[in-house]
């Protein structure tokens, strides 16, 4: 299933994402704070992924009545926005002489997190969540490409590229990670299984640029796909273009 970020009461979050409190209220002393429950969805959803997330589920992990938790964060919706945010924040900025070193790491760092954090892939962020640790990300993306000549649009582009880039390679590389955990078996086993039976069914001379390139892409990896592979000569090759686009000017 599918979330989208920027789904629960704009208002609500962005109070909730800047740390905007009300003010104290008599009474006890509260039990819990929404960094807390931040923290505990994401421990949850790493562990188990995000369809396991509930409000329910968090209350349980957190020893709490589950309308407790709404007194800290309104709903699901405003949740996810809080732990992408959270998220966003194990990000650093980069440190390096170059631009083409600065989008590398942006990049590299970027491939870690969804690793790190799977169920952020799951999470689609056409209204992004606009918290301290997002609107930190932009900022430091866009200073890697600062001062090369390119447009204010220009700008915005090579980073929607590099990062839309990593998240989409970075999703290739968890599925199949996935797709083994799930079925038990590696890409190896799972060739060893299929490779008898579509011997007989598929005519090589069909197919012949398919089978020569297949097969040997298939000796290299020992898979059917190298995620990791793929994501270092993408980026190189992204990175080849954003050059000749600077050198332009």
């Amino acid at each position: 299933m599918t979330e989208y970020s920027g789904g629960g009461d704009p208002r609500r979050t962005l109070e909730l994402l800047w740390g905007v409190r009300e003010r104290p209220r008599r009474g006890p002393k509260p039990r819990l704070t929404a960094e807390e429950i931040v923290r505990a969805a994401i421990a949850l959803a790493d562990a188990e992924g995000l369809d396991a997330l509930s409000m329910r589920r968090i209350a349980d992990e957190l020893g709490v009545s589950p309308m407790s938790i709404y007194t800290y964060v309104p709903g699901k919706a405003e949740l996810i926005d809080l732990m992408v945010d959270r998220a966003f924040g194990e990000l650093t900025p980069p440190d390096a002489d170059t631009w083409r070193a600065r989008l590398e790491h942006i990049a590299r760092d970027d491939w870690a997190l969804y690793h790190r954090h799977p169920w952020l892939l799951r999470i689609t962020t056409v209204r992004p969540p606009l918290g301290p640790n997002s609107v930190g990300k932009y900022e430091f993306e866009l200073r890697a490409v600062d001062g090369l000549g390119l447009t204010d649009l220009e700008m915005d582009s090579v980073v929607a590229l590099v990062t839309g880039f990593a998240e989409s390679a970075a999703r290739v590389s968890v599925n199949a990670a996935e797709a083994e955990r799930r079925s038990g078996m590696t890409d190896a086993q799972w060739w060893e299984t299929v490779a008898p039976v579509l011997a007989p069914l598929m005519d090589e001379a069909d197919y012949p640029l398919g089978s020569r390139v297949g097969k040997a892409a298939g000796q290299e990896y020992d898979a059917a796909v190298a995620p990791g592979r793929a994501f270092e000569f993408g980026l190189a090759r992204i990175l080849d273009g954003i050059e000749v686009l600077i050198s332009s000017r």
